[in-house]
């Protein structure tokens, strides 16, 4: 499961791959080959701050629901208005993509079917219908919502505490980083 979503992260593998070639500084010998140190160094923290960066964001989203995650993050006291947004974005992700397909079927019921660069026109227009529609969408819902009594900010979630149990789970990830760091370290 992990491993699957972890290919996200394959460009920044390829870059980090990269930086012990092309980053100047001083050079060191290995297997024969000249590498800078400071360009081993920069692939070193791409790819560990990356790869535990996409892991604990894969396993957050494996393991929490959405609401506890918009929870989590008012508790955080993450700006009202980000917690806002990443709300919609969830509640209408659905939305979006049930239109888009909806959409999809009524180019194949015409006969339409991508096979090449000459269709990219087509596809390209139906994004560009599907924004248009986004959006008139988003203005409809506004506007009921402001006619409903909104002002702008949503009501707090309900408190949930966390248990031992969670918080140690919580804590092994950045704990497992922690240990990871020091070795490195340790090990310079």
């Amino acid at each position: 499961f992990l491993l699957r979503r972890l290919l996200v992260e394959v460009p920044f593998v390829a870059f980090a791959l990269l930086m012990p070639f092309v980053v100047p500084g001083e050079q060191t010998q290995v297997l024969g080959i000249s590498l800078s140190v400071p360009g081993l160094w920069g692939a070193w923290n791409v790819l560990a701050k990356g790869t535990l960066g996409v892991a604990a964001s894969v396993l957050l989203a494996a393991t929490t629901e959405l609401r506890s995650l918009l929870l989590g993050l008012q508790r955080l006291r993450l700006p009202p208005l980000l917690v806002q947004i990443a709300s919609f974005m969830i509640r209408y992700g659905d939305v979006i993509t049930d239109e888009m397909r909806r959409m999809s079927v009524a180019r194949r019921s015409r006969g339409f079917e991508a096979r090449g660069v000459r269709h990219w026109g087509v596809l390209a227009k139906s994004a560009g219908a599907l924004f248009i529609r986004s959006y008139e969408r988003g203005e409809r819902v506004h506007l009921a919502m402001v006619s409903r009594g909104y002002t702008g900010t949503i009501p707090v979630l309900d408190e949930v505490t966390a248990t031992r149990a969670q918080w140690a789970y919580a804590a092994a990830l950045p704990l497992t980083a922690l240990l990871i760091s020091l070795l490195g370290r340790t090990f310079r």
